[in-house]
């Protein structure tokens, strides 16, 4: 009987240290549909006016880069675009400024407000892009300042104490200019875009398209859309984005019928039967802007502003941004072993102390 004891005191005390078995975690029911005929007014519907309201007390930001050769009406098209002097050149800009012997950079940011919403616009600007004789490689300073903004992001959104909102630098729209040679595009145009499609939305713009006739004009844009389509560039709006039937086909006319489209930039009125209008007066007449039988600027302006500018800021956060951060975040931060993802370095953590047996 005595060697028996130890053995049930053995028994009871690992009936002790043996946990009991955890009740399973209960599974959610899947949610029951209810017949979509209310007996009553709710008030779901009021969350669009409360999303407006919000909207308009904290404004929104777009940031928009222009990208072309000099003297193809970049800053010009801007203004018209915003109907305001919003470009480099209308802000900061003599004359007698030389074109840059390297590709620079220039942020210019306006706060703008119409019908009560503000919006925090920057218009960046690439003077000297395409004017040497040497271009090559001259849209890596694009692209790497496209990669420092989405950095810039990342870095206050990993921060442990991050901002409530974030500023927002990202580069939700590129408008890259196309000389209107009639001809074709260049090298330059198509290892650019190829480039760039990648980390950020492209338009591409046919510059002063009152250059060519009608027939010139449609047949350039054509030799466009195939050129681009041959070398596998993707513009905005790019076709695996389109979320649903409705969006294909409202993006599909857009790609195969407007893109890209010819515009004539103005920011100068004239009189024309009794209305003032924006234009460009010729010895053959003005050329009025926004009439669509003139250039294609008014689909621009609809298609960037007024259908189009919360998605090119929602393909910009959800793909571009996303694509560059989950690169980072799978690198490291291409950081050595011991710092943190950006390149703070962290703090070593304390070791927890063991606890003395009694």
């Amino acid at each position: 009987m005595s060697k028996g004891l130890p053995e049930t005191r053995t028994d009871t005390a690992m009936s002790e240290l043996v946990p009991e078995p955890r009740p399973k975690p209960a599974v959610p029911m899947k949610p029951v549909s209810i017949n979509s005929n209310l007996l009553g007014y709710v008030g779901i519907d009021t969350i669009i006016e409360q999303m407006r309201k919000k909207t308009m007390k904290t404004g929104f930001d777009f940031n928009i880069m222009v990208v072309g050769q000099s003297g193809l009406g970049k800053s010009t098209l801007v203004n018209t675009l915003f109907k305001s002097q919003v470009s480099r050149k209308a802000s900061s800009w003599n004359r007698e400024e030389k074109i840059p012997k390297t590709v620079e950079i220039k942020a210019i940011g306006h706060v703008i407000e119409e019908g009560g919403v503000k919006m925090k616009l920057t218009v960046i600007d690439t003077p000297g892009f395409g004017d040497q004789i040497n271009n090559e490689n001259c849209w890596e300073p694009i692209e790497k300042y496209i990669n420092e903004q989405y950095e810039k992001f990342l870095k206050e959104e990993v921060n442990i104490a991050r901002k409530k909102r974030i500023p927002d630098t990202r580069v939700h729209c590129c408008l890259y200019f196309i000389s209107p040679t009639g001809h074709s595009l260049r090298p330059l145009d198509l290892e650019f875009m190829k480039h760039l499609s990648k980390v950020v939305n492209i338009i591409p713009v046919i510059a002063k398209a009152d250059t060519m006739t009608l027939e010139e004009k449609s047949e350039f844009k054509q030799r466009v859309r195939k050129e681009l389509e041959v070398n596998g560039i993707e513009f905005y709006p790019q076709k695996e984005f389109d979320e649903d039937l409705e969006d294909k086909t409202e993006n599909d006319k857009i790609r195969q019928e407007s893109m890209p489209f010819a515009v004539v930039g103005s920011d100068k009125e004239y009189q024309v039967n009794g209305k003032r209008v924006l234009g460009r007066k010729t010895p053959w007449g003005i050329i009025e802007v926004e009439n669509l039988n003139h250039c294609e600027f008014a689909l621009l302006r609809d298609f960037v502003i007024r259908t189009h500018l919360q998605d090119l800021k929602e393909v910009t956060h959800n793909i571009h941004y996303e694509t560059y951060r989950a690169k980072r975040l799978n690198d490291n931060g291409g950081l050595p072993p011991g710092e943190g993802l950006l390149g703070t370095v962290l703090p070593p953590v304390p070791a927890t102390p063991c606890p003395t047996a009694e």
